[in-house]
């Protein structure tokens, strides 16, 4: 039995997709001393307290959560902050007028007085964090139900961020690792006076827009610049003239050197999401039903925008931060497809499963816990696949049109005159407040809008009826066989132009006399209440329920894994917590012919220029910089200036905007992306494939300095040459 035992091991380890190798990980910063030895050997010169020391200043305090999902990092002890341009877009954005358009032109402020308020904006610091599994668990024993254990579970959370946060104005949380096997107290400072510093023009700070996103070669300027204010005690404040920059316990100085191919490197941020546990019926669902779904609704919703973007710049100034965000999901799916695809991710899965239920039926106590796992995993996502399907093609279809989005609001006014039992007269009153929300909207160019809306409602809600609610749905089909003539586009055309939400007029006849019998007889609020009342009300109560089971099988099946792997250092699921991911400076073979190497130079943008593409266009003065190879201190050795390189870090979203470090714990770069090849590693990860893109230090600097004459800017950090 023993030998067996043995055998067992060694053969999990070839197959398991969970046992780290090469540079997959992303470590938690408070033990990361575990990886020290590890990450030395690669190339790094500095220690795993200098990373990490709760006592005494490291690099964790010139990192930080940007917004609610990126990274930034401290460059001055003024409080002065990188991120990257796609993490500020929005703000930019929320600046920008047609007039004063910061989005296209750029953004520079020259001095403190000059720099905007973001309002909504904020930045977390963390403080220090706590393995407290033993308290959070304090109570939970094994005969305790599912909603008993969670309650319990709950209850000592409340406890510990209560003690943690008493006296203080710190905020905490706790988040689960692997599932509930572990957990961890999180201490963090909030800013929320945070202002706009500096932005590229979007030629230079999105080149390659939407063509280049997760590809490599890159040539993307992907930064922008915001600083963050406190009080006069450094301590968190609002918005305030009389509030002065912060000053940070460490911010990073900048390697001007760079790195070259063989480099160690370490990037030290806030990665989101990933799903390294997944079994191969989760897999399966996402290779094969999920992403396609995403991808085909997306592309319709793309198709429609970037049409209407390239009619004025008006139009490009509107759309542009939400069609950003539609093409980002869009594109990474078709690459996690493709990787998964060819990496064979589900049969991988599949054979490791097998290898877990020999090892898990070798002794009756091992067949007691984890025996019957994996089919209880097969039935539960079958059962939940086609809940999950009605959910998905309610978020990326029927809510992606304003229409609906305003009919949601609609129905949730009703919902609530209905839940808190108003009377006629508190109810119209809600209603008043809905018309001065859509005052906004119809204001200005509405009519040009309402075509480009109305494009969008019929393409997506076509997409939902013939994949979807035609065979899931028989109210929508039987709408559409008896009064359309089975026609779906001519039912959803007639939706639109028949609603009261496609008409100002309308809108305001039916809300200052508001009557939920007639609001409710609109075609598009009739036909949103019908799908809603569908998922939300019926399907996701009892999505909730088989999720709870899944993850509770989740939790044990992870524990079965550690196990198996006793010895193994394993790395918990991303989950916008502060982690580490290192490797080094690496080149990689996409396919048959193809090799890339590991840094693109202001040469190629000049290359990839075409006047007649937007994303290609090119700024005048950067061309003459180019030209007159006028690069001050930002040129290499061979007299380039480097704008990109890739490494072998693993990353996910949530590390855009994370800083990239040398051996000696110096800023060379600002992660961006990773290659599109690579965006299967949420899942599964490829050392030959999965590589991470970042901005080099020096590109920034030169536009900075160079491009903008920002000197004030870079007078301000602290540059190592």
């Amino acid at each position: 039995m023993f030998k067996k035992s043995i055998i067992l091991v060694f053969a999990f380890s070839l197959f398991s997709p969970f046992v780290s190798i090469a540079d997959e990980g992303m470590w938690l910063p408070l033990l990361l001393n575990k990886r020290e030895s590890d990450m030395q050997k690669k190339g790094m010169k500095i220690t795993a307290k200098d990373i990490y020391d709760v006592n005494n200043s490291s690099l964790k305090d010139a990192v930080m959560l940007f917004g609610g999902g990126c990274t930034g990092e401290f460059v001055s002890n003024e409080g002065l902050l990188l991120t990257n341009h796609h993490c500020g877009y929005g703000n930019i954005v929320r600046h920008s007028t047609v007039e004063r358009d910061y989005l296209t032109n750029g953004f520079w402020a020259m001095n403190k007085s000059e720099e905007l308020p973001c309002e909504g904006l904020s930045i977390t610091l963390l403080v220090y964090m706590e393995d407290v599994t033993n308290k959070v668990l304090k109570g939970v024993e094994d005969s305790l139900s599912q909603l008993e254990r969670e309650n319990v579970i709950k209850d000592n959370i409340k406890k510990i961020i209560t003690e943690a946060t008493n006296s203080n104005h710190y905020k905490a949380e706790i988040k689960p690792f692997f599932y509930g096997n572990q957990y961890f107290l999180y201490v963090n400072e909030v800013f929320t006076d945070v202002r706009l510093v500096g932005a590229p023009p979007s030629n230079i700070g999105k080149f390659g827009g939407d063509t280049d996103n997760w590809m490599w070669p890159r040539h993307t300027g992907d930064f922008s610049i915001f600083r963050v204010y406190a009080n006069k005690d450094n301590k968190p404040a609002g918005y305030s003239k009389d509030n002065i920059p912060f000053t940070p316990k460490k911010f990073l100085k900048i390697n001007l050197n760079g790195v070259e191919e063989g480099d160690f490197t370490f990037v030290f941020g806030y990665p989101g999401t990933t799903q390294q546990f997944l079994t191969s019926h989760a897999v399966d669902r996402i290779e094969n039903f999920e992403d396609p779904a995403r991808i085909k609704v997306r592309t319709s919703r793309l198709n429609v925008y970037n049409q209407a973007m390239n009619q004025s710049p008006a139009q490009r100034l509107r759309y542009a931060a939400g069609v950003a965000g539609i093409a980002n999901g869009w594109k990474k799916w078709i690459g996690e497809v493709k990787g998964l695809n060819r990496l064979g991710a589900v049969e991988r899965k599949i054979e490791f499963e097998k290898q877990f239920n020999v090892w898990a039926n070798i002794t009756q106590d091992r067949k007691d816990v984890y025996g019957g796992l994996i089919k209880d995993f097969e039935k539960l996502y079958s059962k939940a696949a086609s809940i999950e399907m009605s959910y998905l093609y309610l978020t990326e279809a029927v809510l992606c049109s304003d229409l609906m989005k305003n009919g949601r609001s609609i129905i949730s006014l009703i919902d609530k005159s209905e839940r808190d039992n108003l009377s006629k007269g508190e109810m119209q009153k809600e209603a008043d407040k809905a018309i001065e929300k859509l005052k906004s909207y119809f204001a200005n160019d509405y009519l040009n809008h309402k075509e480009i809306d109305k494009s969008i409602f019929v393409e997506t809600m076509n997409i939902y009826y013939e994949d979807f609610a035609k065979t899931n749905f028989q109210w929508i089909k039987e709408k559409v066989d008896n009064n359309f003539k089975g026609n779906a586009k001519t039912y959803f055309d007639y939706v639109y132009e028949n609603s009261f939400l496609s008409s100002k007029k309308e809108s305001e006849k039916h809300l200052r006399k508001f009557n939920p019998k007639n609001i409710l007889s609109d075609p598009a609020i009739e036909l949103l209440s019908a799908i809603w009342g569908s998922v939300i009300e019926k399907d996701i109560p009892n999505l909730v329920v088989i999720d709870s089971k899944i993850d509770s099988l989740y939790r044990l099946y992870v524990r079965g894994i550690m196990e198996m792997n006793s010895g193994k250092d394993f790395y918990p699921d991303a989950n916008l917590t502060l982690r580490v991911a290192y490797g080094n400076v690496k080149p990689y073979k996409p396919r048959d012919g193809v090799n890339y190497f590991t840094h693109t130079t202001i040469k190629g943008i000049m290359e990839k220029e075409n006047p007649e593409i937007y994303d290609y266009v090119v700024e005048n003065k950067l061309k003459e910089l180019y030209k007159n190879k006028d690069y001050g201190r930002y040129a290499n050795s061979k007299g380039e200036v480097p704008v990109a390189f890739i490494a072998s870090n693993h990353t996910t979203g949530g590390n855009s905007g994370s800083p990239v470090m040398d051996a000696n714990g110096n800023l060379v770069g600002i992660n961006f992306d990773r290659n599109w090849e690579g965006t299967m590693s949420d899942i599964i990860y490829d050392p030959d494939q999965c590589r991470n893109i970042s901005l080099d230090i020096r590109y920034c600097l030169f536009i900075i300095d160079k491009f903008a004459g920002a000197k004030n800017l870079i007078d301000e950090m602290t540059i190592v040459e």
